[in-house]
């Protein structure tokens, strides 16, 4: 896969899950839109699970561990460049090794995700 298709394919859906990683709590709207996109991807929970832990963490973690106000909102397109590079590696080892930590990148934002997912299921009508 080169960076085009990773944009084509993902990058929708990793900038509208991006404000799970802001200083603040996603407002009502936040929250609507990324249900919205993920709903377009119609990807499995354990899919946008895996997306979450192995696409986007590695790299989003980076901004809260940054003491810079960088977090408090995106460059999109520098955001894209570092997601897709960090996509383009992700493969054999650096996956498995990021499997194996995606707990420790997404403990900050755990609770987003869970409510971002209850939503997505309310959406879905699983609940």
């Amino acid at each position: 896969m080169n960076a085009q298709q990773l944009v084509d394919e993902r990058g929708d859906l990793w900038l509208a899950l991006a404000p799970l990683w802001l200083d603040r709590e996603p407002s009502e709207r936040d929250y609507a839109q990324m249900v919205e996109v993920v709903q377009r991807y119609q990807m499995t929970l354990n899919e946008l699970e895996w997306m979450f832990r192995l696409e986007m963490a590695p790299v989003m973690a980076r901004y809260q561990l940054s003491i810079a106000s960088e977090w408090r909102q995106f460059n999109d397109r520098k955001l894209m460049q570092q997601l897709v590079g960090h996509n383009l590696r992700l493969t054999g080892w650096r996956r498995k090794s990021w499997a194996l930590f995606s707990g420790l990148t997404t403990m900050m934002v755990r609770h987003r995700w869970n409510e971002l997912m209850n939503r997505v299921m309310v959406a879905r009508g699983e609940t």
